[in-house]
């Protein structure tokens, strides 16, 4: 039986949303985020475990979203996740094999396979090509972050 991870991590486009790309007429981006997932940090949060995001991406949108869902840590515009990982490791004194990680692409890649709980959700990217401890049954911006939360707290 495993532990419960001292830290969960997550990337953004297609696990907290669709991975679509939304523009207006006049340049906006826009983003749809599930409410759903929302649950998954407070869930996380009731039990004193912390979230983070670590996106390639760097918006007001991702801060705003966090920013309402008291997100611990906030890590915008990675290039190397499984870096960004381990340096928030250190400084929390934890190991790799400590945190779990939601992930959907190719740069989720490393940091999927070094960390304790991992998983990508269903129709992504790397569903198949990368050994997870769980392909969830949702897909990007359906509620996978707050599946795979309720998965690792309940997996007792």
């Amino acid at each position: 039986m495993k532990k419960l991870p001292k830290l969960i991590l997550t990337d953004i486009d297609g696990v907290w949303t669709d991975g679509g790309m939304y523009y207006d007429q006049t340049g906006n981006e826009w983003k749809r985020f599930n409410t759903y997932d929302g649950g998954g940090v407070t869930a996380a949060h009731a039990l004193g475990i912390p979230v983070g995001i670590l996106t390639g991406e760097k918006t007001r949108i991702v801060a705003a979203r966090a920013a309402k869902l008291k997100v611990d840590y906030v890590v915008q515009g990675v290039r190397d996740k499984l870096a960004e990982a381990q340096t928030l490791c250190n400084r929390l004194k934890i190991n790799l094999s400590d945190v779990a990680y939601m992930g959907d692409d190719l740069p989720d890649r490393p940091l999927l396979e070094a960390c304790g709980w991992s998983a990508v959700p269903k129709g992504s990217y790397l569903e198949g090509k990368v050994p997870v401890t769980l392909v969830t049954a949702k897909r990007g911006g359906e509620g996978c972050f707050r599946e795979f939360v309720e998965t690792i707290l309940n997996h007792e």
